[in-house]
C-alpha cells in the first residue's frame, strides 16, 4: 500500500471515486509478467510506471469531470473496465469519457457491479461476436466456475444453446445451478473421451488446446480461446481451410457490452457469483487467494 498523488481529469476524462474493484486472474498474471508477450505493453523487465497500481474492474461514483465531458455528470454511479490503463485498486481512478464506462445497473451494490464487468463482457465477446452461437447449438465451457466461465454458461443458455461445463468437484453444483445441462468433473473424467461432440468449445482458462479438442468438435465446430499466441496463428491457418476453426481475439472496448450486460443483470437473467470479499488494505491476501487457483466466480475488493 502506498500514498500517491490524486489523479486530475483532463478535458475529456472522468475521475471515479472508487467504491469497489476486483482481483482477477488476468491482472494476477500481469503482476507476474505473464504471459511474456504482454511485457511488450506493460514493460519488458519491470512495469513501465515506477508506481504501477493494479486493478481492471471498477464501480463507484463520478467525483469530477473534464470541461469537454458530456456523457457523465458528478454524482453518477458507474461501473467500467480499465483495459490496459490499469489502476482501479485505488481510492480514485481516471478514465477517458469514451472509455469502457457506463451507468451502474439499478439495484446492484458497488461490489456486485464491479464483479460483472470483465467476466460477462469477455464471455459475450467470444460467444456472441466471435463464435456467433445460434439457438440449439451445443456449447462446452472449460473453466465453467471462473469469472468468465460462470457468465459464459449463463450467456450460452441465454442465447438458446445446450450447455455443458468443465470444472473441479467442489464447483459441480455451482455450475449446474447456473444452467449447465451437463457438468464434467475434470478430476474424475475426461470430456474428450465422452464420445460426445460440441459445436463450440470455449476454453476460458487456457487449460486445453485445439489439438486436444479437435476430435470433440462437430463439423464446422469452433474452438474458442481467450489466451495463447499459438491460437492467433491457428485462427489464421484454420480460417483458410474452413471446417473446424480456432477463434480468438481481445476484448478491450466494452462500451456497447456494458449496458447490455447491465440490462440482463437488472432483469434477473444473469447471476453474479462472488467468492470472497476483501478490503483495499487486504489486497495482498486477495492476490494470494487468486494465485492459489481456487477462485470461483469473482474476488471483490471493497474500497469504501
Amino acid at each position: 500500500m502506498a500514498e500517491v498523488a490524486p489523479p486530475v481529469a483532463a478535458a475529456n476524462e472522468v475521475i471515479v471515486e472508487v467504491h469497489a474493484s476486483t482481483v482477477t486472474s488476468a491482472e494476477a498474471a500481469m503482476r507476474r509478467g505473464r504471459p511474456l508477450w504482454g511485457r511488450v505493453i506493460l514493460g519488458l523487465f519491470r512495469p513501465r510506471r515506477r508506481m504501477q497500481v493494479l486493478g481492471i474492474e471498477v464501480a463507484g461514483i463520478v467525483s469530477s469531470v473534464g470541461r469537454d465531458v458530456t456523457r457523465f455528470r458528478v454524482g453518477d454511479e458507474v461501473f467500467g473496465f480499465a483495459g490496459f490503463d490499469i489502476g482501479t485498486n485505488a481510492e480514485l481512478f481516471r478514465i477517458r469519457e469514451q472509455g469502457s464506462l457506463a451507468l451502474k445497473p439499478l439495484g446492484l451494490s458497488f461490489e456486485e457491479a464491479a464483479a460483472c464487468v470483465d467476466g460477462p463482457t469477455t464471455a459475450l465477446f467470444f460467444l456472441r461476436d466471435k463464435a456467433q452461437i445460434r439457438p440449439g447449438e451445443r456449447v462446452l465451457v472449460i473453466g465453467a466456475s471462473g469469472s468468465i466461465g460462470t457468465y459464459a454458461v449463463q450467456l450460452a443458455r441465454h442465447f438458446g444453446a445446450e450447455v455443458a461445463g468443465v470444472c473441479s468437484t467442489r464447483n459441480v453444483e455451482l455450475v449446474r445451478s447456473l444452467g449447465a445441462h451437463d457438468v464434467f468433473d475434470y478430476t474424475r473424467e475426461d470430456f474428450t473421451a465422452s464420445g460426445r461432440t460440441w459445436d463450440v468449445v470455449f476454453d476460458t482458462v487456457g487449460k486445453s488446446s485445439f489439438r486436444k479438442c479437435r476430435k470433440v468438435l462437430g463439423l464446422g465446430g469452433r474452438f474458442v480461446a481467450t489466451t495463447g499466441l499459438l491460437n492467433y496463428a491457428l485462427s489464421l491457418w484454420t480460417s483458410l481451410w474452413g471446417g473446424r476453426r480456432v477463434l480468438t481475439g481481445m476484448s478491450v472496448d466494452k462500451r456497447e457490452a456494458l449496458p447490455f450486460i447491465g440490462s440482463l443483470v437488472e432483469s434477473g437473467q444473469l447471476q453474479i457469483v462472488v467468492d470472497r470479499r476483501y478490503t483495499l488494505d487486504e489486497i495482498v491476501q486477495a492476490h494470494r487467494y487468486v494465485d492459489s487457483g481456487r477462485k470461483r466466480g469473482n474476488v471483490v475488493v471493497s474500497v469504501r
